[in-house]
Order: structure tokens, then sequence, then C-alpha cells
């Protein structure tokens, strides 16, 4: 048994998720989560919504309201979202608490004072308009590297080079199209340059551990060439006060340094919470626990390179040395699991041109387990994908339906016209051992590719069992034993079938929590297979609003504890089986038109 950080990206509050979002930080995450659960380790899954930083003023700003009034609003969308996704976190927060606040700055504080924080005068981006800074990734240009002519002000996309606004051929704002005014200003710079060693080394044990996915360690390594200061403050007003700047009311931490230490803030607020106020240290200061972080590739950077040099700033690894804070020596990742781009009918996912498929209204459409299977069986694990209606109709009837639902539906079906119960079995024959002693293998080949996050590869090897089980009906043919003679033969086929069908529910439920709990109540069962996250209202550990009143907002929690293990349970003789309904919803051809007309309408 381990101990398990799933550290899930933050998604930012300035609008909802759509499910290119999901289908890098939400789903992967949680069916690895689940899976290492029911395998007996002792998971610990955080994160929450990054509210900061100056996209959410221009937001609010659109919409007439305060940051603060936005961030509540699309902070409970968000929740509400991956609630009905059904993403198992232990804590899904926020980053305008005031525990988030505190741990942050403490995190700052021991990395400046160790050393690894440098106060340097560099030309900050102003809008001429309204005198707003503008943020490096609001700053569009050509790369003066490879020539791309959309590269941000952080970084160019299309070469992975670190870069400055300055740096940009041609810069423009992204908010309206202005050439934007450079002045002086004061900020913390993270020194990278002295952390680099004690990146490379870690870099390197990571690389040896042959775990990585190539493209990540790649693309970290490549950083590591032109690796230089990173500025972590910025010129705004709304965001966490830098320490020690409390008279310069207009610096705030940068929402890149304060959202990635919102892992360990979340976990630090989940063991508030639980009344273990230390229990986090479990996970952060053991060093026999294991992390794993996940999210989309365009934040690489960030996980494999500036958080870990902050704990490492923390830690006092670096060439200046130091001491760690109160938080003790923080763990580094274990991995750092990043997925691909998923597009939509060839074209990336653009909100503003109406290129987007938002999480709320694929649910309120379609099956949440519809959507995890996708993303399972054809989403971006290793190479961009594309989501198009036409093949979500077909995975959806073709594999979901047809394939597992039609098993589960055919096996009730006759077990409940024939027996009324599952039938206790006779002796069984060659190929009933064949089909469960496949199964039972299955686990571990399944679980394998789970827990070293091969969940395209994992999910194909339990629906090849799904389609052995459907093989073994059509072999046996238990609809032709109809004499008294071969009431026994067919006691012993239904309750294979049943033993099989319990077993492959447990083997996807990781994938498919919802139809998990579903297929279980269909043989009889309590419906108690994959347990799913709840939202509670809480109030804030530490502040209060200013009139003095609680400042309350929704988290995701679960009680994930007390659930099968993964392997084989025997299904017990006797259990009522009722006549079943379809548990998956076989969708009408119609669909594809209909959603690419919406699409083409929005």
């Amino acid at each position: 048994m381990s101990r398990i950080l799933s550290a899930v990206a933050w998604p930012y509050a300035n609008g909802p998720r759509h499910i290119g979002h999901v289908a890098g930080f939400g789903v992967p995450s949680d069916v690895f989560s689940r899976y290492m659960r029911m395998a007996g380790h002792e998971v610990l899954m955080v994160s929450g919504t990054d509210e900061h930083g100056t996209p959410i003023l221009v937001a609010a700003d659109a919409a007439g309201i305060s940051a603060r009034e936005l961030a509540d609003r699309n902070n409970r969308l968000i929740v509400e979202d991956l609630q009905q996704l059904g993403l198992s976190y232990d804590l899904f927060t926020r980053t305008t608490t005031g525990n988030h606040y505190a741990v942050v700055q403490a995190m700052f504080e021991v990395v400046r004072d160790n050393g690894y924080m440098l106060v340097e005068t560099t030309h900050g981006a102003i809008s001429p308009s309204t005198g707003r800074t503008l943020p490096d990734r609001y700053i569009e240009g050509t790369c003066p590297i490879c020539g791309d002519g959309g590269a941000r002000g952080d970084q160019c996309d299309n070469c992975g080079n670190q870069l400055d606004p300055t740096d940009l051929i041609n810069p423009v704002s992204r908010i309206n199209g202005e050439t934007p005014q450079f002045i002086e200003t004061d900020h913390y710079f993270l020194d990278l340059p002295a952390l680099a060693g004690a990146l490379t080394e870690w870099l390197d044990d990571r690389d040896r551990s042959g775990t990585w996915r190539p493209n990540v360690i790649k693309f970290s390594k490549n950083f590591l060439e032109d690796i230089r200061p990173r500025a972590m403050t910025r010129d705004i007003d709304w965001g966490i006060p830098v320490p020690g700047w409390e008279d310069q009311p207009s610096k705030r931490l940068y929402v890149w340094f304060d959202a990635v230490v919102g892992y360990l803030s979340a976990s630090i607020e989940w063991a508030r919470r639980s009344g273990d106020p230390e229990a986090w240290r479990q996970w952060w200061n053991d060093p026999e626990a294991l992390s794993y972080y996940f999210m989309g590739k365009d934040n690489i950077v960030f996980h494999s390179q500036i958080w870990p040099a902050e704990m490492l700033g923390y830690n006092g690894a670096g060439d200046k040395g130091g001491q760690p804070g109160a938080f003790g020596t923080l763990n580094l990742p274990t991995e750092v699991v990043s997925s691909e781009f998923l597009t939509m009918e060839g074209k990336k996912f653009a909100s503003s041109r109406g290129i987007v498929i938002y999480v709320r209204d694929m649910l309120a459409r379609y099956q949440a387990d519809a959507l995890r299977y996708f993303i399972c069986a054809a989403g971006p694990e290793t190479s961009d994908a594309d989501f198009t209606w036409a093949e979500f109709l077909r995975r959806t009837n073709s594999e979901l339906v047809a394939g597992w639902g039609n098993l589960v539906n055919r096996t009730a079906s006759m077990i409940h016209k024939k027996f009324g119960e599952v039938p206790a079995p006779a002796e069984l024959e060659d190929i009933d051992r064949a089909l469960l002693d496949a199964i039972a293998a299955g686990f571990d080949e399944v679980g394998e590719l789970i827990a070293t996050h091969r969940q395209k590869a994992a999910l194909g090897a339990a629906m090849r069992l799904v389609g052995e089980a459907n093989k073994y009906v059509t072999d046996t043919e238990p609809f032709k034993l109809k004499s008294e003679e071969e009431r026994p033969r067919l006691a012993t086929v239904l309750w294979t079938l049943a033993q099989a069908v319990n077993d492959l529910n447990l083997m996807l439920s990781p994938f498919l929590p919802h139809a998990a709990n579903d297929v279980d109540m269909v043989l009889g069962g309590d419906g108690k297979v994959a347990p799913m996250p709840r939202i509670e209202e809480v109030e804030d550990l530490d502040v209060t609003n200013e009139d003095g009143s609680p400042r309350c907002y929704p988290i995701l929690t679960g009680d994930y504890e007390g659930y099968p293990a993964w392997g084989r349970r025997e299904i017990e003789v006797g259990r009522v089986i009722g006549k079943p309904t379809p548990v998956f919803v076989k969708l009408d051809e119609s669909i594809v038109e209909e959603e690419l007309a919406r699409a083409g309408g929005e």
C-alpha cells in the first residue's frame, strides 16, 4: 500500500469549462484515482478553481460585476459540472480562500529568504487606453526564434521557448489589438539558474525511471537549455499580496506562483477539515509517498519546472542552500502526466468563435459516462485527438450500448425470465472456466495499464473481455436450453454470465462509475460499486466577508472507503434479479446533424 497524491490541474474560473479541459485534467485523473483506491492505496485527490489574474478582471469588466462575484459564479458552475461528471475529489476548493493565501505567502517568504527570489527592474506592458497591466499571455506577436506569428508574451507554443513580451516582434494586446506600452517596474523573479542543477538532477532521475511520457520529459529537458529567472509578481490589483511589499498594493503574486501552490494548500485545507490538521504531511513529507500531476500539455512547464523549482527553493536544495520552513521538506512530483490537446471537428477549441462544447451542455443532453467513455477510448492521451459527433455516436452505440450494455441487459433478462435470481451452477465446463479465468487475469492487465497511465489500452483490454463474454453467449446459446434436462446447464451458463458481468463491472468502474452503480443494481446489488463526489457548502476557515458574515463556498468531497477492492468478487447465488432496463441510452443518428447545426448557430 502506498500513499498517492493525485494533483489535478486547477481549472481557470474565467468561465465554464469545455470538454477539452476535462479530457486533459479531469477524467484521466479520476480513472487513476478510482483504480488506486480500489487497489488498496490511500489516495488524496485535490484541486480547485484558479481565480486570480487579469483574465478574471477582463471577464468581470465585460459582465459588469466585480472579480470576486465573477469568481464566485464560475466556481459554482465548475463545481457542479465536475460533480455531475463524477470526479472523485477528496477536496476541490478555490484559490480565494484564507487558507490558500496564507500557504502561498508562507511558501513565498521561505523561497525568498533562502535566496531564490531576485528583485529585478523589468519592462511591464500596460494598455494605453485603460492603464491596466497586460499579462504576458495577453500579448501576442511574432516569435523572434522560430518566426511563428502566434507567440505569446510568456512562451511560443510552436517552438516551446520561454519569452518575455519585449522579445516579441510587433506585439499587440489580445484584448483590444492595441500596441502595448512598456514601462519600468520592479518585480520578484524566481532564480531558476540557481536551481537548474537540482532541477537537472531531479529530471535525470525521473528520466531513468522510464515512467514519464516521452513528450513530457523531452519538453522539460529542452526548457533547461535556456533557463533564466522568471517573474513571480505582477502589477495588478486582483491577487495575493506580496509579503514585504504591503506598501505597494498594486503588486500581487503572479497567478502561476499562486496556483501551483494550490496543490499544497488544498491538501492542508483537506486535513484541517478532516479533523487532523497535520494529516496532509503523510503525502507531502513522507519520502515514500507518490505524487502524480495531471494536466494538458500547455501546462507542462509549470509542473515539471516552475513548481518543482519552487519546492526545491523552499527545501533549500538549490545552489544557494537554505532551510525548509514550517511545511517541512516537500516531495517533488513522482510523475507529470500530461495529455495532448482535444480538438472539435478538426478545429481547436475557441469559445469566442463558438468552437466549443461546454461540459454542462454536454451533460444536459448525454450521459456522463458516454462522455467519459469517449475521452478514455479516443481522447488525447499521448497525441492530439479529435472529437466528432459522428465518432461519439458510433462509440456510444456500437461499443457502450451494443457491446457492454447489451451483455448486461441480456444476462439479466435471461436470469430474470428463467430463474428470477442468480442460480446455483452445476459443474463448470472448460468453456465456462476459460471465460472466468480470462476475466480474472484481466484485472492484473487492466490495473497495470491504469497504474502506468495507459488508459486507452486499459479500456481496450476490458472491452475485449466484454467481447469475449458476448462470444460466450453466442457459443453456449443459453436461449436454446429449454428442456428440464438442460436446466442445470442453463443455470451454469447464466451463473457464469452473472459472475462475468459482475467482474467486468468492477473492472470498468473507474472509467464508467455512474454505469457501474446502475449495473450493480441490475444484478440485484445495492448500487454501491463506485463512490460519487458530493457538493458541500462550507465556511472559509480563516476569513469572513467585510461585514463579518461567514464567507461560504461550495467544495467537492466524498466518502471513498468501504467500496469493492480491485479483483474478483463472487456474486451471491440467490440474489434477486428483476426485469432490467437499459443502462445506456442509444443515440439517434440525427444528433450528428443537430449538434453540428447547433454549433454553427452558436
